[in-house]
């Protein structure tokens, strides 16, 4: 068994683009853990950093829990993350922390600075974790090998300028949409959030319009994208498409 780990930006991310994904891995008996960036500590109008962070780190200890996954927060706060030398060890460290066989992450071009800066960090601490010279807090040892490394879809698919970032692949989550929905609903601060700062109250809408425009791309009801990551010294085994088996469409 593999373990699995899904660094994103904030909570919720993971719901609205691999939660699927992840639960047939979890399903399958891979251990699969859900880490965010941020705690989502700038997410409300209502509350005040502090609370809202204690609100949505217990959001996304429940979401990550339907599906037997746990949650891990990696210490930074909204529109904070910048790629500095500071950040960077500190992700080669949770990763060398949880040794992940496979990480999954946010795509290099998207419409938040949180996200793109997410993928850039955890695209280089993949490569460094391996190095022993390289040092990070903590004192964990360096990995054996640079992990597996795949990027999910931006958000509805796009870029900044509304370009279309097609995926390497797509996973057939048709029956795993109930899981997904149950996952979304947890957090319920976020409904608040996009209301008020997007204007969105449909957040579960959009996650199943997302789920459909992907699917469609492959000729299925609904689907996540992904890319593997293939850059000099990763690994491009396709190790995940190989633990999904058949529920992978190639593009």
């Amino acid at each position: 068994m593999k373990r699995i780990l899904f660094v994103h930006a904030h909570p919720d991310d993971a719901e609205f683009l691999a939660s699927g994904t992840l639960a047939m891995l979890a399903r399958a008996g891979h251990e699969v853990i859900i880490a965010t960036m941020t705690s989502g500590d700038c997410g409300s109008v209502q509350y005040g950093p502090d609370e809202i962070a204690r609100i949505r780190k217990g959001e996304a200890e429940r979401a990550a829990a339907v599906i037997g996954a746990r949650h891990e927060w990696l210490g930074f706060s909204d529109l904070a993350i910048f790629v500095d030398d500071r950040s960077r060890r500190e992700v080669t460290a949770a990763l060398r922390r949880l040794r992940p066989d496979i990480v999954m992450t946010a795509s290099p071009v998207d419409y938040h600075c949180d996200h793109e800066a997410t993928s850039k960090l955890v695209t280089d601490a993949c490569f460094g974790c391996s190095a022993p010279n390289y040092a990070a807090p903590g004192g964990w040892a360096a990995m054996e090998a640079i992990p597996h490394l795949y990027y999910c879809d931006p958000a509805e698919g796009i870029d900044r300028d509304g370009r279309q970032i097609l995926p390497e692949f797509v996973v057939d989550v048709g029956s795993w949409m109930d899981v997904k929905r149950r996952m979304l609903e947890e957090h319920a601060s976020q409904r608040h959030w996009l209301a008020q700062q997007h204007g969105m109250d449909d957040y579960i809408e959009t996650m199943v319009a997302w789920c459909r425009s992907r699917g469609a791309l492959a000729g299925l009801e609904f689907g996540e994208g992904f890319r593997q990551y293939g850059g000099h010294a990763y690994p491009r085994t396709p190790l995940l498409q190989e633990l999904l088996g058949d529920v992978v469409r190639r593009l």
